[in-house]
């Protein structure tokens, strides 16, 4: 099982336009996907990304890629960890999971074809 590090850094937010535009504004730069659901930044081959419909009580949650979202689940239960998400493909060939550790921390998993690091 091998971890491609982290990937993605997802932000709730209860105004995507406002969002939008202070990160547009802070980055430096035009989103390269913008849509009412989901608004992605790359930021030197990392994405960061703003969804109004994520639970805000949770903060962001970081994704760690992975080749295989079959094997990191099943490791990450192995380990003790707990599915709060299962596997979601989310359009374009990439699928998400979101997961809580035994010790409390949330996180996610991203299998992510699309992405190319600098």
């Amino acid at each position: 099982m091998e971890f491609l590090g982290l990937r993605t850094l997802i932000y709730p937010t209860v105004n995507l336009d406002e969002a939008k535009k202070w990160w547009k504004d802070f980055l430096g730069i035009d989103p390269y996907f913008d849509e009412p659901f989901y608004v992605g930044f790359n930021v030197g081959g990392y994405e960061i990304g703003l969804n109004p419909g994520a639970a805000m009580e949770y903060g962001p949650v970081t994704y760690i890629g992975v080749k295989s979202m079959v094997e990191a689940l099943e490791k990450a239960e192995a380990s003790g960890a707990s599915v709060v998400s299962p596997a979601e493909d989310v359009g374009d060939g990439i699928e998400i999971a979101h997961l809580i550790s035994p010790t409390g921390e949330r996180f996610g998993l991203i299998v992510n074809p699309n992405f190319k690091t600098e």
